[in-house]
């Protein structure tokens, strides 16, 4: 799937879709290595060693995933400029939703007072935001194919309900969070670019959730054998990613006539950090800022891209016209990338922001890491494990 940003319509009005607006939000609650390697059965050591996390955040009891997207949501339409009224669409990407139904996606629209935004949820795991992003940038458009509306696309999940805390290969790496970006109008020639989306449907059994739907259902039985927990062949997984990542990359700058060289910031799904560096020398971004959060964050699953970008976005990271590339890689198995061309003059609000505080919509988060061609400074992991 691919998309072009085009040229102003014959009455002024632009063809191009773009982000206007970021936002993200992290629970309050820091989990160290220390806690969680007490509960799986493992050290800090190890933890660090393997997954290039320090810590993550968990959600609240009283909070669910419509709580965190909630927040995201917003700041992004407060950074954008936008009220809730001028929204036409909103998708919430999740794996984690607060019922089977209705859509998280409804909830969020519900409370923040968007009556006139269709909503529903979207589910690609970890590559969720970027299937959405590509999702509501092609629904924006109307039939002429001029953009006057707004979307507000969400990454949110809340792991920390799903995985078995005693279980080392996912216990040490997930963490919840939320992401949110405001799409709408931008300059000719910038904005959203164009996506590829992927599905390998044949490897679906490496990251799954087994029980719980229509065909294992609630059980005594399906509790008492742990199906309900989210489960992961870690090298399987990680030998997909290294795999499918560089190739996803290639692909999508090929078909712009786009060197390697020409990407200014790439911003990848928070999998892991050991992970990471090691197929990031194979992807050939060696001059693109690598913004990466994963230390401070952990795995956060579909938010983990439109948190990083948020941290970017408000550190000042981003110019006018810079070129972003974003990748997500997760269940399905998918992937996903997508290529922006930057409009920082694309919001009101966000052209009259102060770069550089309340990066968060929430207390004591912290940026992530932002740095040209940086790579996580942790030894790489050992394949015995699969601590993916």
């Amino acid at each position: 799937m691919t998309g072009a940003a085009g040229a102003a319509g014959g009455d002024g009005a632009s063809r191009a879709v773009g982000i206007l607006g970021t936002g993200s939000y992290l629970p309050a609650d820091a989990v160290s290595n220390r806690v969680v390697a007490e509960r799986a059965g493992v050290t800090e050591e190890w933890i660090l060693r393997k997954t290039g996390i320090r810590e993550r955040r968990y959600a609240a009891e009283s909070e669910a995933t419509s709580d965190l997207a909630l927040e995201a949501a917003r700041a992004a339409l407060a950074h954008a400029g936008i009220s809730a009224e001028q929204l036409s669409l909103i998708v919430v990407a999740t794996s984690t939703p607060d019922h089977p139904q209705p859509a998280t996606a409804c909830l969020v629209q519900h409370r923040l007072g968007a009556t006139g935004a269709a909503a529903f949820d979207l589910n690609a795991v970890c590559s969720g935001f970027v299937f959405a992003l590509a999702t509501a940038a092609r629904l924006l458009p109307e039939p002429d194919g001029t953009v006057r509306g707004h979307a507000l696309v969400i990454g949110a999940d809340t792991y920390s309900r799903i995985i078995d805390r005693t279980d080392r290969r996912t216990a040490v790496l997930f963490g919840d969070g939320a992401g949110a970006v405001v799409l709408g109008p931008v300059r000719a020639g910038l904005g959203l670019i164009g996506t590829d989306l992927r599905s390998h449907g044949d490897q679906h059994e490496l990251i799954r959730v087994e029980a719980g739907g229509s065909r294992l259902p609630a059980s005594e039985k399906t509790l008492a054998e742990g199906q309900h927990w989210f489960s992961m062949s870690g090298r399987a997984v990680r030998d997909f990613v290294a795999a499918e990542l560089p190739r996803a990359v290639d692909r999508i700058l090929d078909r712009h006539g786009l060197h390697p060289s020409a990407v200014d910031h790439f911003v990848p799904h928070q999998a892991n950090g050991v992970l990471l560096g090691e197929i990031l020398p194979d992807l050939g971004l060696s001059l693109a800022h690598i913004h990466l959060n994963v230390a401070e964050h952990g795995n956060t699953s579909a938010a983990s891209i439109p948190l990083a970008l948020d941290t970017a976005h408000r550190a000042g990271a981003l110019r006018d016209r810079d070129l972003l590339l974003l990748a997500g890689f997760g269940g399905g198995m998918t992937v996903g990338t997508a290529l922006l061309r930057w409009d920082a003059q694309a919001a009101p609000a966000a052209r009259k922001a102060h770069v550089g505080t309340g990066a968060h919509a929430t207390t004591g988060a912290r940026a992530g890491t932002s740095a040209r061609a940086a790579h996580p400074n942790v030894p790489k992991a050992s394949r015995k494990d699969g601590a993916a």
